[in-house]
């Protein structure tokens, strides 16, 4: 495809120093981290992003997802309700750590789901940087999401509470 590649991104959530350390290596302070039976909450800036001010991020290991609501800068609105990574989660007592599989959606309850990167996925998938064994989890874990949100009319939330997961939010203070 003649197209960049780089390696999968990965992300370290730090519970007890309260950070999130990106996918480029920057270390970010984090307003709130929560512990679910389903996974991990992330609650926090975004630190000179010229359209993005907030980020919460939902890590959901048994389907292999990052979900995240950002807060966008006035006249940067986009038509979407959710962004969702598809990852590999690493669980920890005291760090959580995400391997970006390349591939994303996004969700809007107005009644669409779009994957994205899947340019990215092909490419990393030929030179090497995703096994076989990996890049059919990705695959799986976009189909089953793009199914089942399908079947709940694109209502993300809808179709998380029927595996018990609720997505609560955190609003950012002032």
């Amino acid at each position: 495809m003649g197209l960049p590649v780089h390696p999968p991104k990965v992300e370290v959530f730090d519970l007890a120093a309260r950070t999130n350390t990106d996918s480029k290596g920057r270390v970010r302070t984090v307003d709130e981290y929560r512990l679910e039976p389903f996974g991990l909450y992330m609650a926090r800036e975004i630190v000179d992003h010229p359209k993005l001010t907030y980020v919460e991020s939902w890590l959901l290991p048994e389907l292999n997802l990052r979900v995240s609501d950002f807060r966008w800068r006035p006249g940067h609105e986009r038509v979407q309700d959710f962004y969702l990574d598809v990852v590999s989660v690493e669980r920890g007592t005291r760090r959580w750590r995400t391997v970006d599989l390349y591939l994303d959606i996004v969700v809007s309850a107005t009644g669409f789901a779009e994957v994205l990167d899947t340019d990215e996925f092909v490419t990393a998938l030929r030179a090497g940087l995703l096994d076989e064994e990996t890049a059919q989890r990705a695959m799986c874990a976009t189909h089953t999401t793009v199914d089942a949100l399908a079947r709940h009319e694109y209502d993300l939330a809808s179709w998380l509470r029927t595996s018990g997961i609720e997505l609560d939010r955190r609003t950012p203070e002032p």
